[in-house]
């Protein structure tokens, strides 16, 4: 049987990246990453916009190169559809399109957050596959939902957040300490000098499986604020124990959450998705649902942040079911699940 080669195209927010696969096995995986919005404390989303479209041709012919595939072999291109930041989109998008109508190659529309979570089909470096059914957690600066996956065209959400994504409240509560953007990956530097029991910030009551980061945000805000007028140095003095408590505040939701689920659903193998899954507490607490009898599975650290071989594994599976696309589809910035 012939293998199938999809080309994926990622530009959801603010990474360009293409990757090549031929029956889920990586061939290549390019990202260019954009620096310009540490400038700004977040992404600036027509500077995103500007930058893929400086950045997708060489992205996309590096990919290319790397697999050693010519265009006349790639069966499909998957783009991300959505959900993301329009602009950024429609560049992907718009670039796909116009590959797939000069090379007579179909299309393949993916959802962003489902790609996240068919990363662990990915067949790299020795990365585990879960079998089927199976939970994922996926977490990422937009998005915080519990997800049963029955197959890799079947997925649905059973909770998820009311307000704020988890990787949203790290970098905000990163920015009221004073770290540069994205400050995710510093409080979890930090936190590790630090004591995740030194300061008790309050978890949200929101039900047993949903979630809640609001309060989270607003506390770190006000309880920052009070002891800086005591000691204006207080961050300063404590930034290692403000990081791995707050990180520990969220990672323990997350956990929490999680082993509700397996109770609720009794599907005790257990997956973890999407940019906060690089998070080092995270990837460790994972470890107490093996406690429980669970059976625990981490997509390697390329392809927890996005990336294209997600979108193009997603695009292996609605290749098998010979479900393509439309050159009339629209980038959405927001799409159902």
């Amino acid at each position: 049987m012939k293998p199938v080669i999809i080309l994926g195209i990622e530009s959801s927010c603010d990474e360009t990246s293409a990757s090549v696969l031929r029956n889920r096995e990586v061939l290549s995986n390019n990202i260019a990453n954009q620096t310009i919005h540490e400038n700004y404390g977040g992404v600036v989303p027509e500077l995103a916009s500007r930058a893929h479209q400086s950045n997708i041709v060489p992205v996309v012919n590096a990919a290319l190169k790397e697999a050693n595939v010519s265009l006349s072999e790639i069966d499909a291109i998957a783009y991300t559809l959505g959900p993301g930041l329009i602009g950024a989109l429609m560049v992907g998008s718009s670039f796909a399109k116009g590959l797939a109508i000069s090379n007579n190659i179909p299309l393949i529309e993916a959802h962003h957050m489902k790609a996240h979570v068919l990363a662990h089909f990915i067949k790299a470096n020795g990365q585990k596959n879960p079998e089927l059914p199976f939970l994922c957690l996926t977490v990422s600066g937009g998005h915080t939902q519990i997800v049963v996956v029955e197959s890799p065209t079947n997925q649905r959400i059973i909770a998820e957040t009311r307000d704020d994504a988890a990787g949203e409240a790290f970098d905000k509560t990163a920015k009221i300490l004073g770290l540069p953007y994205p400050g995710g990956p510093l409080i979890d530097i930090y936190a590790k000098e630090g004591d995740p029991n030194k300061y008790a910030f309050p978890f949200a009551d929101v039900g047993k499986l949903e979630f809640s980061f609001s309060g989270l945000k607003t506390a770190v805000l006000y309880f920052v604020r009070d002891n800086l007028k005591t000691n204006p140095a207080f961050i300063e003095e404590e930034l290692p124990n403000l990081c791995a408590s707050i990180q520990n505040n969220i990672v323990q939701t997350l956990i929490t959450k999680l082993k509700n689920a397996v109770e609720e659903t009794g599907i005790k193998r257990v997956a973890i998705a999407g940019g906060v899954s690089a998070n080092s507490a995270l990837r460790s607490a994972l470890g107490e649902l093996e406690s429980i009898g669970c059976e625990t599975f981490i997509p390697n650290f390329e392809f927890c942040t996005d990336n294209a071989a997600m979108i193009a594994v997603y695009g292996h599976y609605q290749f098998l079911d010979q479900n393509f696309g439309s050159l009339a589809a629209a980038p959405k910035a927001r799409i159902s699940f």
